[in-house]
């Protein structure tokens, strides 16, 4: 057994010299801690980091030495290796393992002076283009990348974007008007695909990094990798159901996401569990809400479920006022009902457009789907 040290994770670069200990061997690190975590876990265990995912329900993620430096080592492999910048929070598993690949390169990864915002990204990233040497590299969410993005006709927030060899944005789905605006500055993106139990991002693209194994049973993606969690501290039983061994003794990790492969490309079509049955008919609200984010001014909407007297539950675009609402609510709806009609058919459709003031998010920037649904609820 080794120690387990809880960490706030405020200073970069102690909590990287901590992190090199760790992975060699512990003590082990402890992001976001439950009440009544142990003192010490397995031999090996390098992270425990707190999550709730989209679910809202916590659980404390185990994460070997081995996996972490799999998973960095595997994107060096796809990617390239180089210096980073740290934009995340580092209790965020895409946090952490921007500062497990600095490690792995040999390298310190750059940090931004107070909060998150355009300037303090642009002057971090041309700090580190003044110093000149190796590529750059960062990892960001979708919202930060549409901060970015607003701010680009900055001639320094846009050079900071150009700069990257590659931006890597996960932690949710990218809405394609970002992906394109990305595209025509020349910046550099990279969708990754993953989560807090496989290290963080292990899809770049739709594709699989070498290490990784992903297939699909009964329309669930499962994953496979030597970066796989070793489980959930405490909690056996959901160990048991969310990991699992084949006929071969390979591991795999149930996702709880539905999706495809084609052509070895994975295409993930939203939680299995974000579905609503509106008169008889099953409902992905999250492929409901890809589409609803291809509107103008509802790029960044969140789609959830509200129970409905006529067909049992309805969908609702919940989206934050501001400049993009150009036009009135109800031709904004009006315009995600038809696209949503087209692709999914008429019973798809969502009922209802709310504009609040923000959106809750969880610790990890993403939306708090049960509070955002809560809160629409009490609106009727």
């Amino acid at each position: 057994m080794v120690a387990l040290i809880p960490t706030d994770a405020e200073d970069a670069a102690a909590l990287r010299e901590a992190l090199v200990r760790a992975l060699d061997g512990g003590p082990a690190l402890g992001f976001g801690m439950l009440a009544g975590a142990p003192e010490h876990v397995p031999e090996g265990t390098a992270a425990v980091i707190a999550t709730s995912g989209s679910s809202g329900v916590p659980k404390q993620v185990v994460l070997s030495g081995e996996a972490l430096r799999a998973s960095a080592e595997a994107t060096a492999a796809r990617i390239g290796s180089g210096r980073w910048l740290l934009a995340l929070p580092a209790s965020y598993v895409a946090g952490l393992q921007v500062i497990v690949r600095s490690v792995v390169a040999g390298t310190h990864p750059a940090v931004l002076d107070g909060r998150f915002s355009p300037e303090s990204f642009a002057e971090a990233t041309l700090s580190m283009v003044r110093t000149g040497g190796d590529p750059l590299f960062t990892s960001l969410v979708p919202a930060q990348l549409a901060t970015l993005l607003d701010a680009s006709g900055d001639a320094a927030a846009r050079a900071a974007l150009q700069a990257y060899r590659a931006i890597l944005v996960g932690g949710q789905a990218l809405p394609e008007p970002l992906r394109d605006r990305a595209a025509d500055l020349g910046v550099r993106l990279v969708r990754t695909y993953g989560s807090t139990e496989t290290s963080g991002g292990c899809v770049y693209d739709g594709v699989p990094l070498d290490t990784v194994g992903v297939r699909v049973v009964d329309g669930e993606l499962r994953i496979a990798g030597p970066m796989l969690a070793d489980g959930y501290l405490g909690d056996g039983e959901l160990t048991a159901r969310t990991f699992s061994r084949d006929e071969h003794g390979i591991r795999w990790y149930r996702t709880g996401d539905l999706g495809l492969i084609e052509n070895g490309v994975v295409r993930v079509h939203g939680r299995a569990d974000n579905v609503i049955v509106s008169g008889g008919i099953n409902i992905s609200l999250d492929r409901v809400e890809r589409l609803v984010r291809r509107v103008p001014g509802l790029h960044e909407a969140v789609v959830v479920g509200v129970d409905d007297e006529r067909w049992g539950e309805a969908s609702v675009i919940v989206v934050t006022r501001g400049e993009s609402l150009r036009r009135s609510e109800s031709e904004q709806l009006e315009h995600a009902r038809e696209i949503v009609a087209a692709e999914l058919g008429k019973h798809a459709r969502p009922a209802r457009l709310v504009v609040v003031d923000e959106l809750d998010v969880l610790a990890s920037g993403k939306p708090d789907r049960e509070a955002i649904r809560r809160a629409v609820a009490d609106l009727r």
